[in-house]
């Protein structure tokens, strides 16, 4: 039975339907772009900021303005017209987020406490400094608002036959953070110094995230080394599974474990969608270097469908 498309819901989600021109106007979507991170504007953090009654930690929008996935948002929606502009028939189904990670990740079971991240483990779905227990209640039925829209638009386009592209953008260096916790700030104030920043260990420009932790592939077949290869042409460095996986913690591990072979999740080095990369300041994403990772996925994605 064919499932219809989720609609936005203010404050939690933004969704968007984009068609070819020759596209049937009836026909489910071929493309889900789902943007669990999309809260990246400094409005986002204010507006959600402004409803919590809590203690907080001061200058928490400076977690904010590093911790966000400043350009995904852009380049997945710039793949979608980049995949409509080829393939007119297509039609794409759009997510995004509007609830920023500081507060709770809406790509993490919301349960999820996190742990030592020199260690291997992931920031936690709510974080500790989050205690009142009011804003908890609000944050845990936001998050539940949102994976339950996000799961109907899994069934539209994943259930029907089609694809999903879980864009991400991550910072250019894994800095030396144990955990999120009170501290956060002046732990990421201590690790971007300016005589530290540079000496933290540089990611790669592109991380595809194809497999778990056991090494078993759940992207579409074929699509990991197509990319590798596709990236590396277009100039970047590209890994996979390089500096992430597909963590259980992860909802982009349920949404690839429940449709195996329909989901494929990446990260992009941020400061290769930015103008330029400053930790502590909103960053906006540069249209053009959006559309230079389009180029790269927009043919792979529709070789798959």
């Amino acid at each position: 039975m064919r499932v219809a498309p989720p609609v936005s819901i203010e404050h939690v989600a933004h969704v968007e339907q984009l068609r070819g021109s020759l596209a049937d106007p009836e026909a489910a979507p071929d493309l889900l772009v789902e943007v669990p991170h999309g809260a990246d504007r400094r409005h986002h953090y204010d507006g959600l900021r402004e409803r919590l009654r809590g203690d907080l930690p001061d200058d928490l929008h400076l977690f904010f303005h590093l911790n966000t996935d400043v350009g995904a948002w852009a380049y997945g929606r710039a793949t979608a017209l980049a995949l409509l502009a080829a393939e007119p028939t297509r039609a794409v189904l759009l997510v995004r987020s509007l609830i920023p990670r500081t507060f709770v990740d809406c790509n993490r079971l919301a349960d999820y406490g996190g742990g030592r991240l020199d260690q291997g483990s992931l920031t936690p779905g709510i974080p500790s400094y989050v205690r009142d227990h009011a804003d908890r209640a609000l944050l845990l039925e936001l998050h539940a608002q949102y994976v339950d829209l996000a799961r109907r638009a899994y069934a539209a386009v994943c259930g029907a036959g089609g694809l999903a592209l879980v864009p991400h953008s991550y910072g250019p260096r894994s800095l030396g953070i144990d955990a999120i916790d009170d501290a956060i700030v002046t732990k990421l104030r201590w690790a971007c110094a300016p005589d530290r920043h540079d000496t933290w260990p540089l990611r790669a420009e592109v991380d595809l995230l194809t497999r778990d932790g056991d090494g078993r592939e759940f992207a579409p077949a074929g699509i990991e080394a197509q990319l590798l290869d596709g990236f590396a042409r277009a100039g970047f460095s590209p890994e996979a599974n390089g500096t992430y996986y597909l963590h259980p913690s992860t909802l982009g591990h349920a949404w690839s474990t429940t449709y195996p072979g329909r989901v494929l999740s990446l990260e992009i080095r941020r400061d290769l969608l930015v103008e330029a990369w400053t930790p502590f300041e909103e960053m906006r994403p540069v249209p053009e270097l959006c559309e230079r990772v389009a180029r790269v996925l927009a043919p792979a994605l529709a070789g798959a469908l």
